[in-house]
């Protein structure tokens, strides 16, 4: 294999380059892969395979949905691509291993092909008061209030709700999926003392279900989120 090495290294080599859509940061992709072990240059056991299933897989780009390998040796593939992946242990499951069948410290080898892409939706922010205190990170408890409005093309519509109006912070876990998607994006980033708005389109907000009787099905969402504590 004529193997491309990365800085984190992750190697990878196209076997078949792809002439459609690329598979980009925060997209939603759609991939067939076969998974083997990988040790000294040669491949041991096949420990998974979505063609073995007939079921591809799918995905959002560095959202934290899959192994770093994943994350970084997909980005860039056109469907219709083909990519070999050779995963060292700390870009895969490190020293836990995985199921059984993916002992501690393995790398691994992946063949991926990009079935399809779709560039994710646009969550606009703004930071109307700028924090200087800590900073809202991956994985960190963060306290905040907030108000949400109904938004159609450009206007703010009813308030749905506002943690200001029952005088009760919101505490979750940013980054751990408690929240909406637009929030774990939107709120990363912020420093407390800050004050930023959100508009989240539905993708990344209730999508085709709504939610609660107050929020309809495809509805964007605005929010005005003050962060409190981290």
């Amino acid at each position: 294999m004529a193997l491309t090495t990365t800085a984190s290294g992750l190697q990878y080599e196209d076997t078949v380059v792809g002439e459609g859509a690329e598979a980009i940061s925060g997209a939603d992709v759609k991939v067939h892969y076969t998974g083997w072990l990988y040790n000294n240059g040669e491949q041991g056991a096949k420990f998974d395979s979505s063609k073995d299933r007939r079921e591809p897989f799918e995905f959002s780009l560095d959202e934290g949905m899959v192994i770093r390998g994943w994350d970084e040796g997909v980005q860039g593939m056109k469907v219709g691509g083909k990519r070999t992946l050779i995963i060292p242990s700390e870009l895969g499951y490190g020293e836990r291993g995985a199921g059984g069948v993916i002992p501690p410290n393995a790398t691994l080898k992946f063949d991926v092909e990009l079935l399809s892409t779709k560039a994710a939706p646009v969550l606009q922010i703004e930071d109307t008061v700028v924090g200087d205190g800590a900073e809202a990170t991956r994985g960190k408890r963060v306290t905040v209030h907030y108000t949400g409005w109904l938004y159609n093309n450009g206007e703010q519509g009813a308030k749905f709700d506002s943690s200001l109006d029952r005088n009760d912070p919101f505490v979750f876990q940013l980054g751990a999926g408690m929240v909406i998607k637009g929030w774990d994006k939107g709120v990363q980033g912020m420093k407390v003392g800050g004050k930023r708005t959100l508009i989240i389109p539905s993708e990344m907000g209730y999508g085709a279900r709504g939610a609660g009787g107050v929020i309809p099905p495809h509805a964007t969402l605005r929010f005005e989120v003050e962060l409190l504590a981290v």
